[in-house]
């Protein structure tokens, strides 16, 4: 199973990628994480933010493929355990299923997009920085991928 994570921003600073690279070195071949950066929309001082999600939506769009699992992570999503989250994945991984992961820029993803999803994931109720949603991301799938496998990484 291949994860993507789809992500509206910018190059992220050497020590966000220092933290992603962490675990995504750890994943072996068949649970791999990739993180492919998707330009914002035009945003300025008069800005029209709906359209501007329109623009990330439609870059997100042209990056998926027809069959992959879509999970937006989103505020209002669904708070999954570690525990659940590993159930996920092997969920997934059972199905035959890649995973493409969707965050949104900083006014989140434009509601169209969140409906195409099949499921709507929350890292927590709190709002995130990208920076640390990445690094939260990666580790978590690594959580997750020592809990299927019996590693004592998750204790």
């Amino acid at each position: 199973m291949k994860i993507r994570l789809l992500a509206v921003g910018s190059k992220m600073p050497a020590w966000v990628e220092a933290g992603v690279e962490t675990y995504r070195k750890r994943l072996p071949r068949d649970f791999s994480l990739d993180i492919e950066e998707i330009a914002l929309g035009q945003r300025g001082k008069n800005a029209d933010i709906a359209r501007a999600r329109e623009q990330e939506a439609e870059r997100i769009r042209s990056k998926l493929r027809g069959n992959e699992h879509v999970v937006a992570l989103e505020v209002n999503g669904h708070a999954w355990t570690t525990e659940q989250l590993a159930s996920q994945a092997d969920d997934w991984r059972l199905q035959g299923q890649d995973v493409v992961l969707l965050v949104g820029g900083p006014d989140g993803l434009e509601p169209g997009l969140s409906a195409m999803a099949q499921q709507r994931w929350s890292l927590s109720p709190l709002t995130l920085p990208h920076p640390l949603v990445r690094i939260m991301l990666a580790e978590q799938l690594y959580r997750a991928w020592t809990l299927l496998v019996g590693h004592p990484y998750h204790r």
